[in-house]
């Protein structure tokens, strides 16, 4: 079934224009907000605060990259006051948007500076395991590392500096939106951004002594992170957290644990955490859980944005034998 056809059919059932699953909006002249995904939706949470709603297309629990929208989320597109989202990171968002006729969108990679994906982190293995300084990270497709988010690595949000930019666009857009609540969202977005502020320089702090600064991760989801405070990621899979490592990656990854004295190797909470138990157990490391906060569920290691940064703060720590 086409998106054309579930559209047709959405609007004939006159379906409630709210994400599945989430409670129906109210009538009112306050802003209607769909924001695409967790961090987009804790963003524009902040900026509204209780002048509008937000509703998430992505539903707690549920994987961020590889989204399925139902016809009801469709159909809401189209009659919101603004669509947040990511273009080129959920393609059935930006497809969705383009066949509703959606008018009211903002792509916040128009306002965020991303970054290409990492090319991984090499070193000189000579010593070790055989590898050479040449055999670095980026395999590409024959590793399983097939990216598909195109030029760029999405996971800006692990950046509280770039999620400060996002905010202060969203009080602008939410603005224009809404005129009669200008002051209020420039406020609003004000104090997220003091609050962004705030993770940013504990951030500064927490990881500004450490014994290592590589930590290694079953998803390549924190570089934006590292580059920030000086650490260095090694992904077991590629941008996206479906792709298998090769039993070849998983020999390198062997090779750069013991050449740093990696202690941990981190999972998450919404995919499988066998490969990282496997290898950690190879190796006689321990396991724990960074989390790319795609999602927030029971199972997550805080309730919001900030406690969960603040929970991958503390795991970091302890990992990289930070003072």
């Amino acid at each position: 079934m086409t998106i054309r056809t579930v559209l047709g059919a959405a609007a004939a059932a006159t379906l409630v224009l709210s994400a599945c699953g989430a409670p129906a909006a109210q009538e009112s002249d306050s802003p209607r907000v769909i924001a695409a995904f967790y961090p987009l939706e804790w963003a524009s949470s902040q900026v509204l605060d209780g002048h509008g709603s937000v509703t998430s297309l992505t539903m707690p629990g549920s994987e961020a990259h590889d989204l399925e929208l139902t016809p009801k989320q469709i159909a809401s597109l189209a009659d919101a006051d603004l669509v947040v989202y990511l273009k080129g990171f959920q393609p059935a968002v930006d497809q969705a948007i383009e066949q509703s006729g959606a008018e009211h969108v903002f792509d916040v990679s128009t306002v965020v500076d991303l970054q290409p994906p990492a090319e991984g982190h090499t070193h000189d293995h000579a010593d070790d395991e055989g590898h050479s300084e040449d055999d670095g990270h980026d395999h590409g497709e024959e590793d399983g590392h097939d990216h598909d988010h195109g030029d760029f690595d999405p996971h800006f949000w692990q950046d509280p500096e770039r999620m400060q930019t996002l905010v202060t666009a969203l009080g602008d857009r939410l603005a224009e939106v809404d005129p009669a609540n200008k002051a209020d969202f420039t406020a609003n977005a004000a104090a997220a951004v003091t609050e962004l502020t705030t993770l940013d320089e504990e951030f500064t702090q927490g990881l500004a002594q450490c014994e290592r600064s590589e930590f290694i991760t079953t998803h390549a989801a924190f570089n934006y992170l590292a580059e920030r405070y000086g650490l260095t990621e090694i992904g077991i899979s590629g941008i996206n957290p479906d792709d298998e490592p090769s039993p070849a990656r998983i020999a390198e990854i062997h090779a750069e644990a013991k050449a740093h004295s990696v202690t941990t190797i981190f999972f998450e909470t919404l995919t499988s955490n066998a490969v990282a138990k496997a290898i950690a157990g190879d190796l006689g490391l321990k396991t724990a859980v960074l989390d790319p906060l795609e999602g927030v569920t029971k199972n997550s290691p805080g309730q919001d944005y900030p406690s969960i940064m603040r929970a991958n703060l503390e795991a970091l720590r302890s990992a990289n034998g930070c003072s």
